[in-house]
């Protein structure tokens, strides 16, 4: 299989893009990332490691990950390296444009994996494959024929969602589940001082391994992630409460308020104060 990267197809400024991929060899994305819009990304053939906020998965052919506004999250390769997936951006209004009882099944249900049968994968490759073909050709109406599709492909996961036992995450290495699990730890006790060291000795990993296996696996840097991971949580509570700067820069873990503001500009790009501003 050759590397096949097909244009991304949009309606709209922000409200739909679809591309398909293909590609044989080591990848990952540059840098983990969130978006203000939903996203499908589907696995027509192969394999991948994705993480999502505290979760590391292992994505395989038939599964759908769905993805939140805001949530951060990131792909990499398995040792599996060939693969070929769709990756779709929409928007709440795209959807409620078509149907609003549709768009409210988006209202439930976080960031997940969603491991689609056998017998269902074959409609929801049609659906994915249709609205790809016909944003290509952009024959007229293809808006409104895509927003159809995307509203019955959303349908058919809420059906194939309802009818699955919830289980736990299935992790398919156990790095990943102790990846998961400190990813989830440092989300919890983010407040507190946490030192890649002290993770390493709780949870039985050499410091080096812990450090290699991190980044690999999140696409982070162990520090990177614990900022990154005390802004958003800063960002949340600028936002919430009037509390001032100086009490949430300590309530977020920071010693030194320069350090928190630093740290914050360079993650949200702008002060704390301005941030506040504009989201409050």
């Amino acid at each position: 299989m050759n590397d096949r990267l097909q244009p991304k197809y949009h309606i709209g400024e922000d409200d739909f893009s679809i591309q398909y991929m293909s590609r044989n060899g080591s990848s990952s994305m540059p840098r983990p990332h969130e978006h203000p819009y939903f996203e499908l990304y589907y696995l027509l053939n192969g394999e991948r490691v994705y993480f999502m906020d505290d979760n590391v998965f292992t994505v395989k052919k038939g599964d759908m990950m769905i993805v939140n506004p805001h949530d951060l999250h990131s792909t990499a390769s398995s040792d599996k390296l060939i693969f070929e997936r769709v990756l779709i951006g929409f928007s709440r209004s795209f959807i409620e444009e078509g149907d609003a009882g549709v768009a409210k099944l988006l209202d439930h249900g976080t960031s997940r994996l969603v491991r689609i049968p056998l017998k269902h994968q074959p409609d929801i490759e049609r659906l994915l494959l249709s609205m790809l073909a016909e944003c290509q050709s952009g024959q007229a109406h293809y808006g409104s024929l895509v927003r159809a599709w995307m509203n019955e492909l959303l349908i058919r996961l809420h059906r194939i969602e309802t009818s699955l036992q919830s289980l736990p995450p299935e992790y398919e290495h156990p790095m990943h589940q102790k990846i998961s699990e400190i990813a989830q730890y440092i989300k919890s006790n983010y407040h507190e001082r946490l030192t890649l060291d002290q993770i390493a000795k709780q949870f039985y990993i050499s410091p080096s391994y812990l450090s290699r296996v991190f980044t690999k696996l999140t696409g982070f840097h162990f520090r990177e992630y614990l900022q990154v991971v005390r802004i958003r949580e800063a960002q949340k509570m600028l936002v919430s409460s009037r509390d001032s700067v100086q009490f949430i820069s300590e309530q977020t873990g920071f010693e030194h308020i320069a350090h928190f503001n630093k740290t914050f500009k360079k993650i949200a790009g702008t002060t704390p104060l301005q941030y506040r501003k504009r989201h409050g």
